[in-house]
């Protein structure tokens, strides 16, 4: 038989006083005494004296409430990122290798890069890899477009954004993100390879946080290229001379991404890792 403790000299609590206060208990009593006073848990929380709610958690659950505030607080967010992740991880898990391709939503259909970006996508579905984009208009319609008519597999991760159309039509698999924290991670987590084409800041977010991420072997070597030299061009030499010249980068950092202005080069690189 475990003995009861109590803390409050003659006075003893009730037996289901005790049971509320600790899942640690048995019918008689408190298995953790404190000179600080009664203990109660609430989950993995543990309270003693004047911490211990008036309040209980099933009760909360059960209570009526007008208020609405709790659909934008932080808590609430939290499980609606993990949702995120579930819902990512859960669609994505079982593509294969996969080569991810990155560009501007504002290329148009007669520029050369769209036409580039439609030639890689096919290239990459062609041996049998997924084709990843952001699933919006430009590049990534391009990319798609691509794969899907090589019978690919062919992935649109989508951001909700204020002007944002939705995903493009040749998305066979697609899927829409609130936060773009969670959609990064999909792009990285199920790519074996990466080409990035002329972009803005949404381009240039994912690539240099890419490069981070494989500089800081927060993940493996992943084969990264650029493509179109001329527009990469100035960017690199400022990198490969003001960011080397001064320490702020490593004389290897610059070789972790590939330029080329052949949509061919650019696949057989970015595949390379799903085929060695």
């Amino acid at each position: 038989m475990i003995k009861k403790f109590s803390n409050s000299g003659n006075n003893q609590r009730s037996e289901a006083t005790a049971q509320q206060e600790s899942p640690f208990s048995d019918s008689e009593g408190d298995l953790n005494p404190s000179v600080l006073g009664e203990t109660y848990y609430r989950g993995p929380v543990m309270m003693r004296g004047p911490m211990i709610p008036k309040d209980n958690t099933t009760g909360n659950l059960l209570a009526p409430g007008d208020s609405t505030d709790w659909l934008h607080m932080d808590p609430w967010r939290v499980l609606r990122i993990q949702a995120e992740f579930v819902d990512g991880f859960g669609a994505l898990a079982e593509i294969g290798p996969a080569v991810s391709i990155f560009g501007s939503a504002r290329t148009k259909h007669d520029d050369p890069t769209y036409k580039a970006a439609e030639t890689m996508g096919a290239e990459v579905a062609k041996q049998g890899l997924a084709v990843i984009t952001g699933g919006g208009p430009g590049v990534m319609e391009a990319a798609n477009k691509g794969a899907s008519t090589a019978g690919g597999t062919s992935i649109g991760l989508g951001i909700e954004l204020p002007h944002e159309q939705g995903l493009n039509e040749w998305i066979n698999l697609g899927m829409s993100f609130r936060y773009f924290f969670v959609r990064k991670t999909m792009f990285v987590k199920y790519s074996s390879g990466v080409i990035i084409c002329p972009g803005g800041f949404g381009t240039l977010d994912e690539m240099f946080e890419l490069l981070t991420l494989v500089q800081t072997h927060k993940v493996t070597t992943i084969p990264v290229v650029l493509f179109d030299t001329e527009y990469w061009k100035g960017l690199f030499e400022w990198v490969t001379t003001t960011l080397k010249d001064r320490g702020m980068i490593s004389d290897l950092d610059p070789d972790l991404v590939v330029m080329t202005d052949d949509p061919h080069e650019a696949v057989r690189v970015a595949t390379s890792a799903a085929r060695a």
